[in-house]
Parts: C-alpha cells; structure tokens; sequence
C-alpha cells in the first residue's frame, strides 16, 4: 500500500526555510507515512527549486498567490490525506506518530503554534492562535494544517 500523505508547501523564496523544513520530514518518510512533497512556486528566484528538486519534490509553478499555491499544490497530490505546511515551518519531533494515530478519526487537525523566538509578542500571538483554533475550529495556515482529500 502507498503511503498515504501528501506534503504541500507553498514556495516563494523559500530557499532558507527549507534548509530548515525539510529536514523534520524525514520522520515522516522513516515512519512509512509520507506518499509524496509537493512544492508550489510562486516564481522563485533564489535556490528554492534546486532545493525542492534535491528533496525529490513534485514541483508545479504559476502566479505568486497563497491559495492558488495551495490549489495546484493539491491538484497535483496524489495521497489520501493532504499536509500543508508553510515553507518555514518545522514540524515538531514525533509529528509522524502523531499524524498516523489521527488518521483513523478521519477529521481534520492541525498542529500546535509554537515561535522558535522568545519574548511577548511571540508567546501572546502563539497563545491567541492556539486558543482561536482550540475554541473555535479556525487555525491559521502556519499551524500545519491536514484535511483528507476527500473533505479538501
């Protein structure tokens, strides 16, 4: 059975963050999780397609725009399940086994927020995120958001 997780991130410029990014997913791949990484570009102009491209990546390209990125991102997916991250966002240690245990419930989830910078500005939008999408449903896109394909 092919792995059931298309990773989808939108591009544009992104060749620092991904050196950053990518490297979290291999916990995914190890797990047997990960179908598939989808880079959508937005016209990219620095390193960011070598990197993707490097990372065997799917790459599709068009109009700098965070919901057009996302959409052909997700035409171009292949898996079950749909993971779309921000190209600066680092999953967490042990996303894979959380990810493979939420599977089952068939619902959508997203992770926590969390800065990897200090101070109050950071902890106070963090928090406001965090309790946003624990209370009323709605987490913001720098969360990590997965969806079945089926609810996409």
């Amino acid at each position: 059975m092919r792995a059931k997780l298309s990773v989808v991130i939108p591009t544009l410029n992104a060749e620092t963050a991904l050196a950053r990014s990518l490297p979290a997913l291999a916990e995914g791949l190890s797990a047997g999780l990960i179908r598939e990484l989808v880079i959508s570009d937005g016209g990219s102009n620095d390193a960011t397609l070598t990197i993707a491209g490097e990372a065997g990546a799917e790459i599709v390209t068009g109009a700098p725009s965070r919901g057009g990125q996302l959409r052909r991102g997700a035409e171009l997916a292949q898996g079950g399940w749909l993971l779309f991250l921000h190209a600066d966002t680092v999953l967490p240690p042990g996303w894979a086994d959380l990810v493979l245990a939420h599977l089952p419930t068939g619902n959508p989830a997203h992770f926590r927020l969390q800065f990897d910078t200090s101070g109050p500005a950071a902890a106070i939008v963090a928090g406001w995120a965090n309790l946003r999408a624990r209370l009323f449903h709605l987490p913001y896109g720098d969360q990590g958001l997965l969806i079945s394909r089926a609810d996409y």
